[in-house]
């Protein structure tokens, strides 16, 4: 690793250990020349599969244009930008994980329904009424309705596993 302070190609590693979310190395690194000292991020290099639009076309993935809709649908509500790149983060992970070279948009549009649905339900329904093309209220009225009658995410953390509780026999 050439070091960024002086150029010299002679550069050791300090500190090694894992960051994030344990899929990426942190490298304190210093160099045997000026003595600066520096860190470096290794992560895997994986190509994200292309996406398939309803058209028929194909297109690279875009992180950008996830993060944009999901922050369309957020704006002003409120939402810490942590827990949308959390988000971003395991929508990619998703895409990763399939394992496919292409994906259908209607994968990536599921997800982040999915995604939106537990950080917040306006922004849900906001992103649900463009992506399935609501035409009237009455479209508005069922995805309300069954939004209502599921346990919200914090009702569901607290709720505890009935098929892990000790029973009584």
């Amino acid at each position: 690793m050439r070091c960024p302070f002086c150029g010299a190609q002679d550069t050791r590693v300090i500190d090694s250990r894992l960051s994030q979310e344990g899929d990426q190395v942190r490298r304190r690194r210093e160099c045997a020349e000026c003595r600066e000292r520096f860190t470096t991020y290794e992560t895997a290099e994986l190509s994200m599969p292309r996406v398939v639009k309803s058209n028929g076309s194909r297109e690279p993935f875009r992180e950008d244009k996830l993060r944009a809709g999901m922050l369309r649908a957020l704006e002003k509500r409120p939402v810490g930008s942590d827990r949308i790149e959390a988000a971003v983060n395991r929508i990619k992970k998703r895409l990763l994980a399939c394992g496919e070279r292409e994906v259908l948009s209607r994968f990536i549009g599921e997800s982040v329904m999915q995604e939106l649905a537990s950080l917040d339900q306006v922004a849900y329904i906001r992103f649900a009424s463009v992506y399935r093309s609501f035409q009237d209220v009455n479209e508005f009225r069922e995805v309300i309705d069954r939004l209502e009658q599921e346990p919200s995410p914090e009702e569901k953390k607290n709720q505890g596993d009935l098929f892990n509780a000790e029973t009584d026999a």
